[in-house]
Formats: C-alpha cells, structure tokens, sequence
C-alpha cells in the first residue's frame, strides 16, 4: 500500500473516531480530542469506552475483539489498531 492510501485510511479512521467520541461525549470541546490522551482521560467511563469502540467498528464495517482495544494508551494506538484491522480485513 502507497503512503497516500495509508495517510486517506488514517484520515478516515480519524474522522469516524472523532464523530462517534463526539456523539457520545457531547460536552467534550473538540480541541480536547486529542492522539495523545486517553479516553478515560477525556471523562469516558469504561462503559463509554466500549460504547466509542463498538461504534466505530460498525461505522467502519470491522470485525475486530474487543481484547484488542484493553491496553492501548492512546488514541493514536485506538487509530493505528483500527486502520490495520482495515488493511487486514479485521
């Protein structure tokens, strides 16, 4: 895969995250919404969190287990897991 088709997956991983972390976290101000944090930093309780992945594996059509997602540190993993799930067909 090109580096252009790897930048347009990250970009589109990175919108639906966006999108869903927004809906289901309402009062958080977008600029807080960042790579580097958590969800549990941004005021997802563990219930949100499974709510966010859920969401965005339906929204990206991937089938991906849930134990993937437990131990990663940031959002920018939660994307780079989700975009190679897409390259691997989940």
């Amino acid at each position: 895969m090109n580096r252009m088709a790897g930048d347009r997956d990250r970009d589109r991983v990175t919108v639906a995250v966006r999108e869903v972390v927004g809906r289901i976290l309402p009062a958080l101000p977008p600029g807080e919404l960042r790579g580097d944090r958590h969800l549990r930093d941004l005021g997802a309780d563990s219930v949100d969190r499974v709510e966010i992945i859920l969401a965005v594996l339906e929204h990206l059509d991937l089938d991906v287990s849930l134990a993937r997602f437990s131990e990663l540190p940031d959002i920018d993993a939660l994307v780079d897991v989700l975009v190679m799930a897409g390259r691997t067909g989940g």
